[in-house]
């Protein structure tokens, strides 16, 4: 008579016991890139740093180390054929801390001078409103990429030309290119009042609109996916490489500008098209 063996044990999934290294290892360079902008963003504002930056201007830079991070983790697990759940799960995860909580702590060091609901004096309903808003982004993000991870069916290029609501990189590069933005023309000794105020301003509103459309069903298209994997003409490369160039003469505007547009072309779209249907039906057939 054969022992009887325990059935209940669960079974440990050979691609939960191990992970590809290569590509975890810019997963996790991803998330400390998201640990290092909110631990120099968190510094006094005058600190002194290496080529006059601000502690703002570094935590954003590291944002954007954090996108060229995570771009490559997922190319290189596709190349090298190592994607599993376990790593799905990882990048998610760092995705969070680099696009979702980072870039909030950003805007709100940036626009909130006191601390909100618990400073003894100078709590504004500016400041509340901007901490609130902020943790909308982050809440915002985080359904964002859970959505994301439960319904795309897979790693492979052809399920990554499009993205149902924008994806938390964009969302967190408009942010971030806008903080560059301030911190390159706005933060200066000779700036009027009313500019800083209105840029405040116009950070809330815009960290807002892109929490929105992050969870919102609005297709946004994957530029590199789409425009940058295919083979084009010797022309099509030289026009590329002549607009990188000329808007890196200004780099700062030209990443604010590029992400906003992006973030903003959607949504103006679908206004346009519901204008659009809404004036045919009113208007009378001849």
């Amino acid at each position: 008579m054969q022992p009887q063996t325990n059935t209940t044990e669960p079974k440990i999934q050979p691609n939960h016991r191990t992970v590809a290294v290569l590509p975890s290892f810019f997963t996790l360079g991803n998330c400390l890139c998201g640990f290092l902008a909110i631990f120099f963003a968190s510094r006094m504002a005058d600190t002194k740093l290496l080529w006059d930056w601000t502690p703002l201007t570094v935590g954003a830079v590291f944002v954007f180390t954090g996108m060229l991070f995570d771009a490559l983790d997922g190319r290189i697990a596709r190349r090298t054929g190592q994607t599993s759940e376990l790593g799905e799960q990882l990048d998610s995860m760092a995705d969070m801390v680099t696009f979702g909580v980072a870039p909030a702590f950003l805007a709100v060091q940036l626009v909130a001078a006191e601390t909100p609901f618990l400073s003894a004096k100078g709590d504004t309903y500016f400041d509340r409103t901007a901490l609130i808003i902020a943790c909308i982004y982050v809440a915002c993000a985080a359904i964002r990429l859970a959505r994301f991870t439960l319904e795309v069916p897979s790693g492979d290029q052809a399920d990554h030309l499009s993205f149902e609501g924008l994806p938390s990189p964009g969302a967190a590069g408009t942010v971030a290119s806008l903080v560059l933005l301030h911190q390159h023309f706005l933060a200066r000794d000779n700036t009027q009042q009313w500019t800083m105020t209105l840029a405040s301003i116009g950070m809330v509103i815009v960290m807002l609109m892109v929490a929105l459309v992050m969870v919102s069903r609005l297709r946004y298209v994957h530029v590199t996916n789409r425009y940058l994997h295919k083979r084009a003409p010797l022309e099509y490369i030289a026009i590329c490489v002549i607009v990188g160039l000329l808007l890196a003469i200004n780099l700062q505007g030209a990443l604010a500008a590029s992400f906003v547009t992006y973030a903003l072309s959607t949504p103006l779209a679908w206004c346009y098209q519901k204008m659009k249907h809404r004036a045919a039906q009113t208007t009378p057939n001849p």
